[in-house]
């Protein structure tokens, strides 16, 4: 027999990711690739798995422990032989000390920055502050006490939770396990609101309403729907709990403007069909989203303020082109990451996004296939739609959006003629650029989707 160490694989550069979930326990017997744990990043949840077989003789772990890859899981007894490293004889390192919470402030600045991951347990010096830097915080009673334990919740509800100056070991958990939802932040901060404006209410005919920092909000209407007819009540999936927040923050602090445009492909659908035809014994099959990766690769080459990300007050250029393009799951949208765009045959981008929005339906994207992007590319090509403005995903600083193409007159100078036109919608952050280089972006796309001869000069 044989004693080795499980540790954490290579999960890409997700770092201090949360433990969420114990899937095991000591003295249990544990198969090849059976899961272990369940960990949770900002971009994905994802399961642990052992890489051989045995007796789970040691649990190194407890729930809200952050981890990295190398991390050890815990020790495992195994048949003699077994492929994994043995155990040292030094002492496994104690785990680092979780960093003291911190809240974001209020700023009249547009740009603010996400406070860092609060620690398990509470700090009680922490605690003035916390309810100092948020209107809503300053609302919680000084008898509200912290249950027992550990607060389990998800790194996106921390951070919401954060961003409300709401202490997350405070609220009480009504999900699995009493986990921690983002409904439970919002009903624990719709009770203090409530709560403060009770004596309001009974003083004046603005009854319900909220004062928060100058700023008035109505509580959230809560209404019995079963009462107007028959109802279901489905909860929102893992992806689109963890999408939702990331959508929220990006909108409410990144300051949207779209940009309009079109586009003539006419010939490079053409090219497009020639090309599948020519290649459809091997199984290639060209989408237009290859052609509009190589494209906007060559377009953020020429500006590169747009293949960028705002840090501060400081614009990171960045000079290497990853481009991430949103998949349709059953469970909702993700965001897999395409790499060294720019170095990159139309072919081989056209595999690698096939083979990518497949493992995305199947739901088995690693955190490094959805981290590390430098731009978006959101396609409603498939279902409709003329334009739209879609949400730039932090920390890029812009996302383009294309519709379904489709035929319309076009004056050549002498006569009206039929040309494919497809719709382009690039929203950016106008902190970083402004209106004239979003045109002016837009415009030179257009010509490259236009001629795609010019993509390769």
């Amino acid at each position: 027999m044989a004693l080795i160490e499980l540790t954490v694989p290579d999960i890409g550069d997700v770092t201090d990711a949360a433990v969420i979930e114990l899937l095991v326990k000591p003295g249990d017997t544990i198969k090849p690739e059976q899961s272990l744990i369940t960990i949770e990043s900002d971009k994905a949840s994802m399961e642990v798995p052992s890489s051989v077989g045995g007796v789970l003789k040691e649990l190194r772990l407890k729930l809200g422990d952050k981890v990295s890859q190398g991390a050890i899981v815990g020790l495992l007894e195994t048949a003699d032989g077994a492929a994994a490293a043995p155990v040292a004889d030094a002492p496994a390192p104690a785990a680092a000390p979780a960093a003291a919470p911190a809240v974001a402030a209020v700023a009249a600045a547009p740009a603010v920055a996400v406070a860092p991951a609060p620690a398990a347990a509470p700090v009680a010096s922490a605690e003035p502050v916390a309810r100092a830097a948020h209107p809503a915080a300053a609302l919680l009673p000084a008898e509200v006490t912290a249950p027992a334990g550990v607060a389990h919740a998800s790194p996106s509800v921390r951070r919401f939770a954060r961003e409300l100056g709401v202490p997350i070991e405070k609220v009480p958990g009504s999900g699995p396990k009493g986990r921690i939802t983002q409904g439970d932040v919002q009903s624990f901060v719709k009770g203090l609101v409530a709560q403060a404006s009770q004596p309001a209410a009974a003083a004046s005919s603005g009854a319900g309403a909220a004062d928060l920092g100058g700023m008035t909000l109505l509580p959230w209407p809560k209404v019995d729907f079963a009462k107007f007819g028959e109802v279901e009540r489905k909860p929102l999936s893992r992806i689109q709990k963890i999408s939702g927040a990331n959508l929220h923050r990006n909108w409410v602090r990144i300051p949207h403007v779209t940009n309009n445009d079109e586009a003539d492909i006419t010939e490079l659908e053409a090219l497009r069909v020639q090309l599948n035809a020519e290649h459809a014994k091997a199984g290639t099959k060209f989408t237009l989203l290859a052609f509009l990766l190589k494209a906007c690769a060559v377009a953020l080459r020429k500006f590169p303020n747009f293949n960028a990300s705002l840090d501060g007050d400081d614009l990171v250029l960045k000079k290497y082109v990853n481009i991430g393009f949103a998949a349709d799951t059953p469970n909702g949208l993700v965001v897999p990451v395409i790499r060294d765009v720019d170095l990159k045959s139309i072919s081989a981008l056209a595999l690698e996004t096939a083979a990518l929005a497949a493992k995305a339906r199947e739901g088995k994207l690693s955190p490094a296939e959805m981290t590390g992007g430098n731009f978006s590319i959101s396609s409603l090509g498939g279902f409709g739609g003329t334009t739209f403005t879609p949400i730039i995903n932090a920390p890029e600083v812009a996302i383009l959006g294309v519709c379904r193409s489709s035929m319309k007159p076009l004056w050549n100078g002498k006569e009206f003629v039929p040309r494919l036109i497809l719709p382009l919608s690039l929203s950016y952050d106008h902190r970083v650029i402004d209106g004239a280089s979003a045109a002016k972006f837009n415009t030179y796309l257009a010509s490259l989707l236009a001629d795609f001869r010019r993509a390769l000069v």
